[in-house]
């Protein structure tokens, strides 16, 4: 292993979640029985950054197991816009790993006020996030010292899918979730050199998923520009052969974070179509493919978990990628740990 923060913290993460599960047994389990008696009419989320893309993933989720539409809230409507909003009967969940970026506090007091409960999932359960929730599932992930977020995205991403799970009473997805931390402490292998180097030596690159692949797509092109100063792009693989296609050339990079859903057999399609065009596959999925360049992570023994694994594989890859090119991914130029957006 690297001496970096973010190699410790992606390692630490299987043991941060195993502190969340046993946690927030009771407390999810109670939420998730408050909300069966709510029967809330919508799920608004508030979040920026990988707490974003957390969200999207517990979007799909939402819409899937509960048959809510799920939508983001822009942050900016309260804190700089100070517009009025109609939120009575909506569940409003916040993701935040700081709990302290003022417009996701604002945002959030915002919702409560129109008539929304609000839940926070956020690290810090002093922050003022979680104190003026209604409800708190903290991450329980620990301090996290890389600036880029990886051991509490991670953990966002398992509360939401707990919340989920005991909402929705889904036996199946609770038991799949208490066997993930043993899935992500196991999966320590370093990537693959090959895998290092032809990453490290892009400069522009897409990144595509399609479900509840999509928020994990959006994360790992954030990582790959905030950590190896590489242009990516996500898409999901039911939009990129529209309009983004057209910047295909020959070697052009495609990470796709292949499903293992319904959309698999179209994520796979799409990559075909695209090396037809000339594009350069590397796959992250359970299994290696035949043709392309696969980057195999453990399958989560749930296809709507599969995501958390594949997601840790690639930060591994990210942060070897990183250092590959010569820069520090605890510290990348530019960036704070908590944005003070207002």
């Amino acid at each position: 292993m690297s001496g970096t923060f973010m190699a410790a913290e992606i390692a630490g993460a299987g043991e941060a979640i195993a502190r969340q599960l046993a946690a927030n047994a009771e407390p999810v389990a109670e939420l998730g029985a408050a909300l069966r008696a709510r029967d809330p009419n919508v799920v608004a989320t508030i979040a920026r950054g990988s707490s974003d893309h957390a969200a999207l993933y517990l979007k799909h989720l939402v819409e899937l197991r509960l048959g809510l539409v799920c939508a983001s809230l822009g942050p900016s409507v309260a804190s700089l816009y100070h517009a009025p909003l109609r939120l009575r009967g909506a569940l409003a969940v916040t993701i935040s790993q700081s709990g302290r970026s003022p417009d996701i506090v604002a945002m959030q007091r915002a919702a409560r006020e129109a008539g929304a409960f609000a839940v926070a999932l956020v690290n810090d359960a002093t922050s003022p996030v979680a104190m003026d929730a209604a409800a708190v599932l903290p991450l329980h992930a620990g301090e996290e010292r890389s600036v880029a977020a990886t051991k509490t995205m991670i953990a966002s991403l398992v509360a939401g899918a707990s919340l989920v799970a005991h909402w929705s009473e889904d036996a199946d997805l609770r038991a799949a979730l208490g066997d993930l931390p043993g899935q992500l402490v196991g999966n320590c292998a370093p990537p693959p050199e090959r895998l290092v180097a032809a990453l490290a030596a892009a400069r522009s690159l897409y990144v595509i998923g399609r479900g509840a692949t999509l928020g994990i797509a959006a994360e790992a092109a954030l990582k790959l520009k905030e950590t190896c100063a590489i242009h990516a792009e996500a898409f999901s693989s039911a939009e990129v052969l529209h309009g983004p296609a057209g910047v295909v050339e020959p070697g052009f990079p495609v990470i796709a974070f292949v499903p293992a859903d319904a959309a698999r057999a179209g994520v796979l399609e799409t990559i075909d179509r695209l090396a037809s065009f000339g594009a350069a596959p590397l796959l992250v999925d359970v299994a290696p493919h035949p043709v392309w360049p696969t980057l195999v992570a453990p399958a989560a023994g749930h296809e709507l978990l599969t995501p958390i694994p594949a997601l840790h594989a690639f930060y591994r890859l990210a942060e070897a990628t990183a250092r590959r090119r010569g820069r520090d991914p605890d510290a990348p130029p530019h960036l704070m740990k908590v944005t003070r957006t207002v």
